[in-house]
Parts: C-alpha cells; sequence; structure tokens
C-alpha cells in the first residue's frame, strides 16, 4: 500500500509542474515577440512622385480658394457700398436742384417788383409828381437802394451815357439769385460726384466677375487628372486672381 501511494503522489506532483512549465514556455514566447517587434520598427510607405504632385496641387488650390473668397467678398462689399453713396449723392442733387430753382425764382419774381417799382417812381417823378415819387422810393428793397442812389449819382436825366437804370448797375444784386446760382453749382457738382461713386460701384461689380471666373477655373482644373493642363489653368486662374486683387488694392474705397 504505501509504494501505490509513492506513485499515485509521484504522478499527482509531474501533473502540477505540467501547466507551470507550459505558462513559461508561453512567457517566453511572448516577451520574444515583443524583441522582435522592437529591433524591426515598422516603416510608413514613401509617396510617389504623382502622390507629391497631387498634394501640391491640393495646397495650390486651397490658397487660391481661399484668397478669392475673401477677395470675391470684399469687392461685392465694396459694390453694395458705392451703389448706396450713389443713390445717396443723386438725392442730395435733387434737392438741392430744388432749393435753387425756389432761390431763382423768388429772385426773378423780386426782379420784377424791382424794374415796377422802378417805372412807377419814374413815371411819377416825369410827371412832377414828387410827393407820389417819394412813396414809390420808400417802397424800394434794401438791396435796390445802393444801385437806385449810384444810378442817380450818373446823373440820368442829363447825361447820356448814365445806365437805362438802377437794375444795370454793378451795385444791383439779388441775394436769392445768387443763392440759386450757388446751390445750383452745389447740385452739380454732387451730381459729379454721384456719377463717380456709380462708376466706382460698376468698377467693383466687373472685377468680382473677374474673382468668379477664378473660381471657374479652380473648379475646373480640379477635373483634370493630367498635371500640366491642371497647372495651365491654375496659373491662368492665378493671372486673373492678380489682376483683381490689383484693382482691390487700387479702387477708392468707402
Amino acid at each position: 500500500m504505501s509504494a501505490s501511494k509513492k506513485e499515485e503522489q509521484g504522478d499527482a506532483a509531474a501533473d502540477a509542474r505540467l501547466p507551470a512549465a507550459h505558462g513559461q514556455q508561453a512567457d517566453a514566447q511572448v516577451a520574444s515577440g515583443q524583441q522582435a517587434h522592437g529591433a524591426v520598427p515598422e516603416q510608413k510607405p514613401r509617396l510617389s512622385r504623382h502622390e507629391r504632385i497631387e498634394r501640391w496641387f491640393q495646397v495650390a488650390t486651397a490658397v487660391l480658394l481661399g484668397v478669392v473668397a475673401v477677395a470675391t467678398a470684399w469687392s461685392s462689399y465694396q459694390a453694395a457700398r458705392w451703389n448706396g453713396t450713389q443713390s445717396t449723392l443723386y438725392a442730395q442733387a435733387s434737392t438741392l436742384r430744388a432749393q435753387a430753382s425756389r432761390a431763382t425764382t423768388l429772385g426773378g419774381q423780386l426782379r420784377i417788383y424791382d424794374v415796377n417799382l422802378f417805372d412807377e417812381w419814374l413815371n411819377a417823378y416825369s410827371r412832377g409828381e414828387t410827393k407820389l415819387a417819394d412813396i414809390y422810393q420808400r417802397r424800394f428793397r434794401a438791396e435796390y437802394l445802393p444801385a437806385f442812389n449810384a444810378w442817380l449819382a450818373t446823373n440820368p436825366f442829363t447825361s447820356s451815357n448814365a445806365p437805362p437804370g438802377p437794375t444795370f448797375m454793378p451795385q444791383y444784386k439779388i441775394s436769392l439769385e445768387q443763392q440759386g446760382a450757388q446751390l445750383e453749382a452745389a447740385a452739380t457738382r454732387t451730381f459729379a460726384q454721384g456719377q463717380d461713386a456709380n462708376q466706382h460701384s460698376d468698377d467693383y461689380v466687373l472685377n468680382t466677375v473677374f474673382l468668379a471666373v477664378v473660381l471657374l477655373l479652380v473648379a475646373i482644373a480640379e477635373r483634370f487628372e493630367w498635371h500640366a493642363l491642371r497647372a495651365v489653368v491654375l496659373a491662368f486662374a492665378l493671372l486673373l486672381l492678380l489682376f483683381g486683387l490689383y484693382h482691390l488694392v487700387t479702387y477708392p474705397i468707402t
């Protein structure tokens, strides 16, 4: 009985050592695998020449699109601003012209008043009705009196070189007529400024069209797989973009 027990105990000990041996062997295999991976680092595949050119085209296209997008937005904004300025200036010119017309009309009415009143004074004076002539003279306007007095100083009733009447004297001035002339000149200047603003707006609109062509060319270039043709199209788009940017730098800003 003792011999059989010893044999059983020996078999149990051998069975217990087998899993441990298998575990050590597995750990050794894992360690050897990790060492093998550490010794041979993973390398990325090198890009081909075609792929490198393709990436440069992508970068160039992105830069062109970014610049042309900003330039187009600025050109459109300035076109709208100048269009608004043009409308404002045209409205101001119309207002000034209406004021000039009103002042000129009132000035013409005052001129008719001066002439009619002078005729009545002259008729009364020529008939010797001094009291009536004095009444008419007191009704002369303040602006008219300097010209009337200057005309009397020329001895008009005896001198043939005297002017026909006070309205022909250099002292005769109607402030409303002068104001009307100034307002008319201001209206003309304002209208000319409105025309300039309209031209600036048209210039910016045309420049926006150039920039839109750049966007079209960039989009067309993306459809070509032939690098040479794509480069030609992008180069032409770049020239148009530089042309548009030159305009944005030189055009006036509002």
